[in-house]
Parts: structure tokens; C-alpha cells; sequence
């Protein structure tokens, strides 16, 4: 692929902040509240903390395989093999997957509330739609996708801006002390809902893992694409403790719930003008439409590097070296997006796709540890060795322990399932098992 052809840092940079920004902020920034109250500041600044370590591990990775496009999934294959690069590769695309159908039925939610629909019919028609109409996006090519992003993300932004100012300008305004809304209330707080919280968001932040998998398409390669993957996480997490508190100037932190379109719901309670409500709406949709479809961009590479890599089946290389898109792996992306819409509310689909998150990011840490281990010597190398991976194996391991009942099991049943199923592939296929000495 020609440099004209690739994309600038900034495109880079925009397609990490696409994808992390709309998944975060305006689709579970009051899901987050609502579970741990003003104590979300925390969870978010927490969770920040770990992707922000996991990134720069992830970093060194992207330096060691700059033309792997299956992002985790690749290091796992390179370090580990088949099996456990077959587990992880599904595990991801089921991440993915599910992160699409949180993010779209946040689009859903918020375009319902803008045109006056009720959110609880509309929302998933309206995200299907989304899927359908973004899927065709991606199918016209990586460089026309992130040229698009690019633009979005400043529109992002502002409108953030806008809405942070607004709340500051209310809660000053207003005849309440704005700090009291920040007190948590008995349902709410305490180690127990921070983790509740934090494993909620923790997919908020996985859009870097999207700049991972686009690093042969990133003009100067390694060094450009580490450098999109680590101010994307930073600004992500600057902007998310912005509206937590912004959020938590216009409503006290009870009056929460769990639903798609918080921002638009806090300005619906304290009855802001109606050019305001609109504003946001527009700027919801158009951060999660860009969310979306990077998320669709990231998994169909992943699927199309398993294919490459003789862990799917051929239909997975079907690969449009024009438009530089992964054509099938768009299309397979897109259905479990759709599919997974249909699974519960966003709170429930937000826990299992994190399951799949915590995993990969765990394998990253493992997986650094392996090859400096073997004595690689990585173009950019992550600071505080060995004591930055293994903080971050414990960190993501208190976070699994945390997790929803329904998202550990199904994460628990689905790897034990690909297990099976590789297996019994390799056995189809009459391949010879290998067998290793662990111990003299």
C-alpha cells in the first residue's frame, strides 16, 4: 500500500477517540452514576488508569507486529499458538460484537428521544438501521472512513464542551448547592458499586484496540499509531471526568437509571432549552454512529488476520486490497451486532461484552511478559517492566472477580465452548496434538 494512500496521525488519533467516546460518554456515563453514584468519578478515573497501562503494554506490542491487524488476538497467536490465539481471536469478535449493539442501541435511544418516539419501542429498530447503513460504510474503505471520523470527532468534542458549560453555568445559577448532588445516597457507593461501575465502562475505553489493528494503514507506522493510541485514552478520560461531574452539576446522583441516552434525559429533567436538548441529541448520534463504525472496522480486520491465519474458514480472506476493507469480515461483524442487540437491556450487554474486554487485555499483559521473556527487542518498549504488567494482571483479575453473574458465566460457557470446538475441529482436521514437558 502506497503512504498517499495511508492515513495521517490525526486520522489515527480520531478513530481511537471515535470509537472510545461514543462508547463511553453518552451511552453508559448514567448507567455508571446510577450504580455507584458520584462514586462513577472513581470508577471512571480507575478504569482510565488500566487502559492507560494496558495501552502503552498494547504499545509495545503494535512496535513489535506492526502489520498484525487481528490487534490482540495477533499477540496471543504470535506468543502462544493456535489454540489459545483461536480462543482469544472469538472472544474478541464476540467483544466487539456486543460493543456494537451497546453502542448502536445508544443511538437507537437518543434518536428515539429527539423525535419524540417512546425510546422502549424504537430503540432497537433504530440500531439495527444504524448497523445496517454503517456496515455499507465500512464496505467503501478504511481511508474514506477515518477522513469521516476525523471530522465527526471535533463536532464530538465541542458539543461535549457545550454541554459541560451549560451544566456549569445551571449549577450556578440555580438556587441548590451543586456539591450536594454529589452526596451518595444509601442504594448507592462503596468499593462494591465502584467495581459494579467500572466493569460497566471498562469496554468505554477498548476503541485504542481499533488504532492496533489499522497500524499498516498509519503513515510512519509503529511510532505514530503508539502515539493515536495513548492521547486517545488520555483525552477519552479527560473529557469522561468532565461530564460525570457535569452530570452529576444538573441532577443528584439518585436520580440516575440505567438507560441509553443519559445526557439527554439530564437535560430533559432540568427542562433545558429545547435548542440545547437538540444540540446533544445531534452530537449523540453522531458519536456513537462514529463509535460504531470503527468498532465494525476493528472486527472485521481481526476476522479477516484469523483467516489469514488458518483459524477460520477461507470466506474470512475475502479481502478488497482497493478499499483496503475486509468484505466479509464487515458483513459477519455486523450481523452478531445486530444479533446481540436482542440479548437484554444496556447494562447486560454492556457486562458480557466487558467479559471478552478484560480478557484481552489481560492476554496482553501475559503476552508482553512472554516476549521480553524471549528477549525481543521491541521499537518502544513500556515503562515500569515487570511491575506494569503484573499490576495489571491483578487490576483486570479484581475486575473479572467483580463482574456480573450472567457475564461471567456466559464468558466462562463460551470459553469453554471454543475450546470444545477447536478441538474437535483439530480432530476433523487429523492434526497432531503437541505435547509439551512442563516439568523435568
Amino acid at each position: 500500500m502506497s503512504e498517499k494512500a495511508k492515513i495521517g496521525t490525526g486520522a489515527a488519533i480520531s478513530i481511537g477517540l471515535g470509537a472510545i467516546i461514543g462508547a463511553g460518554i453518552f451511552a453508559l456515563s448514567g448507567t455508571a452514576i446510577a450504580i455507584a453514584g458520584a462514586d462513577a468519578i472513581i470508577a471512571f478515573i480507575g478504569v482510565g488508569i488500566v487502559a492507560i497501562m494496558v495501552a502503552l503494554q498494547s504499545s509495545e506490542l503494535v512496535s513489535l507486529m506492526p502489520y498484525a491487524k487481528g490487534a490482540a488476538y495477533s499477540y496471543v497467536f504470535h506468543a502462544f499458538g493456535s489454540e489459545l490465539g483461536f480462543v482469544s481471536g472469538i472472544i474478541s469478535v464476540f467483544s466487539f460484537g456486543t460493543s456494537i449493539s451497546v453502542i448502536a442501541l445508544s443511538f437507537g435511544a437518543y434518536l428515539a428521544s429527539l423525535i419524540g418516539f417512546s425510546t422502549a419501542i424504537y430503540s432497537i429498530p433504530f440500531a439495527i438501521a444504524l448497523i445496517f447503513i454503517l456496515m455499507m460504510v465500512n464496505l467503501i474503505g478504511v481511508r474514506q472512513t477515518a477522513n469521516i471520523d476525523y471530522g465527526l470527532v471535533l463536532i464530538k468534542a465541542g458539543i461535549l464542551m457545550v454541554f459541560v458549560i451549560f451544566a456549569v453555568y445551571f449549577a450556578l445559577n440555580s438556587h441548590y448547592n451543586p456539591l450536594s448532588h454529589f452526596t451518595i445516597g444509601a442504594a448507592q457507593g462503596g468499593i462494591g458499586a465502584i467495581f459494579s461501575a467500572s466493569v460497566v465502562i471498562f469496554f468505554a475505553y477498548g476503541g485504542f484496540q481499533t488504532i492496533n489493528s489499522i497500524v499498516s494503514v498509519v503513515k510512519g507506522g509503529a511510532k505514530p499509531a503508539i502515539k493515536a493510541i495513548l492521547l486517545s485514552v488520555v483525552i477519552s478520560m479527560v473529557l469522561y471526568i468532565l461530564v460525570i461531574v457535569a452530570l452529576l452539576f444538573l441532577l443528584p446522583a439518585n436520580k440516575y437509571i440505567v438507560n441509553a441516552d443519559p445526557l439527554t434525559y439530564a437535560l430533559r429533567q432540568v427542562g433545558a432549552p429545547v435548542w440545547l436538548f437538540i444540540i446533544v441529541g445531534i452530537g449523540a448520534l453522531i458519536a456513537t454512529a462514529s463509535a460504531t463504525v470503527t468498532r465494525i472496522l476493528g472486527s472485521s480486520r481481526l476476522l479477516y488476520q484469523m483467516g489469514q491465519d488458518r483459524l477460520l474458514p477461507g470466506q474470512m480472506r475475502s479481502y478488497n486490497a482497493k478499499s483496503n476493507v475486509a468484505v466479509n469480515g464487515v458483513i459477519l461483524t455486523s450481523a452478531i451486532g445486530i444479533v446481540m442487540l436482542f440479548s437484554g437491556n444496556i447494562f447486560i450487554i454492556a457486562a458480557i461484552s466487558n467479559f471478552g474486554a478484560l480478557f484481552l487485555y489481560l492476554m496482553t499483559s501475559i503476552a508482553v511478559i512472554h516476549f521480553r521473556r524471549r528477549g525481543e527487542q521491541p521499537e518502544f518498549k513500556s515503562p515500569f517492566y515487570p511491575y506494569l504488567p503484573i499490576i495489571s494482571i491483578i487490576a483486570i483479575l479484581a475486575f473479572m472477580y467483580g463482574m456480573p453473574r450472567v457475564s461471567l458465566v456466559v464468558g466462562v460457557v463460551l470459553i469453554l465452548s471454543l475450546i470444545i470446538v477447536y478441538y474437535s475441529l483439530s480432530e476433523v482436521e487429523r492434526k497432531k496434538v503437541v505435547r509439551i514437558r512442563l516439568f523435568d
